[in-house]
Order: structure tokens, then C-alpha cells, then sequence
């Protein structure tokens, strides 16, 4: 008689398939900027959250859970970062004199060295011009002409101050708002709730309603643009919104003290303290 024999059904894992950010900025034709941001040395708890805020303002082009060790150096990070298409480090670090960033291209550099103190660059000093290109190429390029205003969420902006030498670091969500809107009509349309008519005439009244003007906190202040296609529900194409920004953090204040030409090394492009 036939022997039988159980067979073991073979399973088959479909493999996961994470979608991929592009790796290469359609405007310049250069990869899109990565970057890594990490500590060398013991950070106090400020400067640790610091570094929690830089990666979240560096996203999605940076690694959100990037794992380090005491031991780790510039190198080890170095090493991983050619696979992985990372362009800049972003190094925390604090002395005795006080907390440092350094911003570094890979893999042979330059690299700026900047004291944290807690959109005027100049062009006229070579130190400035370096500083301008380097904050410039941590972001990817944004064409005017044919970005779209919905992919524009955030924004950083950073100010030098020619009496201080200090430089102002922002860091800001973009908001669009109809402008003649009242605020209580804007919240009408984005919770999508009947509102309590009872003790009203006549629609209009909840419209007109005394403390809610025409005008909203200040959008005649506000920078206004002409939308080219729907938003939101609120903001529809051919219609006036005003732009405002919404502070988000980390707020920075640096002190351009260093550059050196190569990877957290190398010749000294401009000190400080003289070179």
C-alpha cells in the first residue's frame, strides 16, 4: 500500500515595498539633499530636544530615528551615509563654553562651525557667500515658476545681522486664508458642523455677528496671492488668500565662528578669531 507523507506547506512572504522619495530635484537635476543630524559628546536635555526639532524640521529628507553610540565618530556616520545618499551632518555638541552646530557637506566638505546662542546674508564677505550656498543646499531647490503652492507647508528663514554677526534661524508653517473671510465663517467651512442658529434673526446675523469683522486678524497686513487651482475648501483657484506663517520651532540664534574646508577638518577658510 502507498505511503503518504504530510508535505509542508511552503509559505511565500510578499516583500514590503516602501515607497521611495525621489532621489533626484527635477529643477537642478542634482540628487536631492539628505542629511544626518546627530551629537558627538553628552548633550544636556535642551540641546537633545534641539536635536529632536532639527530632525522633524529636516524631514523627509533626513533620519527621523537615527540611532548613535557613545563610540560612533564622524566616520562611522560617514560610512553609511555614501549608500544612503546623505549630503550634509548636521553635528550637536557642548563645551564649557557653550552649545555648537556644525553644518558639514560630504564627503570632503567644507564645513561651518556655528555657536548657538538661544534673510539679510550679505554677498559682499567670502565667509557670508559660503554660509548663504551651504544653508541654501541643505534644502532642496524650489523653482517659482512651476512649484505648486500646496507641496509649500513650511518654511525656514534665517536673518544676518550685520552690527551683531549673529544669524536668526526660523522655523515656520505657511498658512493660507481667504482673505474677506470672517474667522467664524472659515471655521463654518473647515468642521463641517451645523451652528447653533436658535437666537438668530437671519443667517446673515451669524455672518455679521459683532466681534467677528470682515477682515481677520489683520489680512490687510498680510502678503496676499491669486490662487491658480483649489486648495482647500476655503481656498478656491481666481480667489485672494492671504499667506501667513505660523512659528513652529526650533528657534535658533548662531555665530558663524568657523569653516574649515574639509569634513569637520582641514584648512581654516575663515575663523572668528583670525586665522
Amino acid at each position: 500500500m502507498a505511503r503518504f507523507r504530510d508535505k509542508k506547506n511552503k509559505g511565500f512572504v510578499k516583500p514590503v515595498v516602501k515607497k521611495n522619495l525621489k532621489n533626484v530635484d527635477h529643477i537642478t537635476g542634482d540628487k536631492v539633499p539628505k542629511s544626518f543630524v546627530f551629537a558627538r559628546g553628552k548633550l544636556p536635555a535642551v540641546l537633545r530636544q534641539l536635536q529632536v526639532d532639527l530632525r522633524k524640521l529636516m524631514l523627509p529628507f533626513t533620519a527621523l530615528k537615527l540611532k548613535e553610540k557613545k563610540r560612533n565618530s564622524p566616520k562611522d556616520f560617514l560610512n553609511v551615509a555614501g549608500p544612503m545618499g546623505v549630503t550634509h551632518f548636521m553635528i550637536l555638541s557642548k563645551t564649557t563654553t557653550g552649545p555648537y552646530l556644525r553644518v558639514a557637506r560630504t564627503p570632503q566638505g567644507p564645513t561651518l562651525t556655528v555657536k548657538i546662542v538661544l534673510s539679510g546674508f550679505g554677498t559682499g564677505e567670502q565667509h557670508l557667500k559660503i554660509a548663504t550656498i551651504m544653508f541654501q543646499n541643505i534644502f532642496p531647490a524650489i523653482d517659482i515658476n512651476t512649484v505648486k503652492l500646496a507641496s509649500c507647508q513650511r518654511i525656514v528663514l534665517l536673518n544676518y545681522n550685520k552690527e551683531t554677526k549673529l544669524i536668526d534661524f526660523r522655523h515656520y508653517f505657511i498658512r493660507l486664508e481667504p482673505v474677506g473671510a470672517t474667522q467664524r465663517l472659515r471655521k463654518f467651512v473647515q468642521n463641517h458642523q451645523v451652528p447653533d442658529l436658535r437666537n438668530l434673526q437671519d443667517v446673515s446675523d451669524f455672518v455679521t455677528k459683532a466681534g467677528y469683522g470682515s477682515e481677520s486678524e489683520g489680512d490687510e497686513d498680510a502678503a496676499t496671492v491669486t490662487l491658480s487651482n483649489d486648495l482647500s475648501r476655503i481656498n478656491r483657484a481666481s480667489t485672494k488668500s492671504a499667506v501667513k506663517l505660523q512659528e513652529f520651532g526650533p528657534r535658533m540664534t548662531l555665530h558663524l565662528i568657523k569653516i574649515e574646508e574639509g569634513l569637520c577638518t582641514g584648512g581654516v577658510i575663515f575663523s572668528e578669531h583670525g586665522i
